[in-house]
């Protein structure tokens, strides 16, 4: 990988803020523009922008492909089990106000609060998924390149070594 002096830096100094403010549209998406959606893109954004600048294989030392698929089938996970839990509290699906029998109110916001923890979770981890998917693909498709002309290398040239 290329190293690049100015990028590098950059990086270091804006990932943090940008993972930052993606947790900072995640917890304020109650009281503002933001939720789960949002905040899994701009988190997602975080680490294809580390990889874009460290490249794919530090990336996913950081976050392994592993760990993502995880992250995808969590988000899931917790978003069913909301309303899972709403059905065996005695509300209907996803209706959080039975979260908590002493504030309706109160078990909206925590169910809301959930539910788009669980969302942004897995918006993160399809993005990230995605990413590593096209970008594995361009590794791949130029280490065949690169096969492909070796291969085409010991073509033209016959048993004895010497070029035709």
């Amino acid at each position: 990988m290329i190293e690049h002096l100015v990028p590098r830096v950059l990086a270091k100094l804006l990932i943090p803020f940008i993972l930052l403010f993606g947790l900072y549209v995640q917890f304020h998406g109650d009281f503002g523009p933001g939720g789960g959606f949002q905040a899994g893109v701009i988190f997602a954004a975080g680490i294809i922008l580390y990889a874009l600048i460290y490249g794919l294989d530090q990336a996913r030392g950081v976050i392994s492909p592993a760990v993502v698929s995880i992250l995808v089938a969590l988000g899931l996970l917790i978003y069913a089990g909301v309303g899972v839990a709403t059905l065996l509290l005695g509300g209907e699906f996803l209706n959080y106000g039975v979260l908590d029998s002493h504030d309706p109110v109160h078990g909206q916001h925590l169910g809301i609060l959930i539910i788009e923890f669980g969302v942004g979770t897995t918006v993160a981890a399809v993005m990230i998924t995605i990413f590593y998917q096209f970008a594995g693909r361009l590794q791949i498709t130029r280490e065949l390149e690169s096969l492909i002309e070796d291969d085409e290398e010991v073509d033209e040239t016959d048993m004895t070594g010497s070029p035709q």
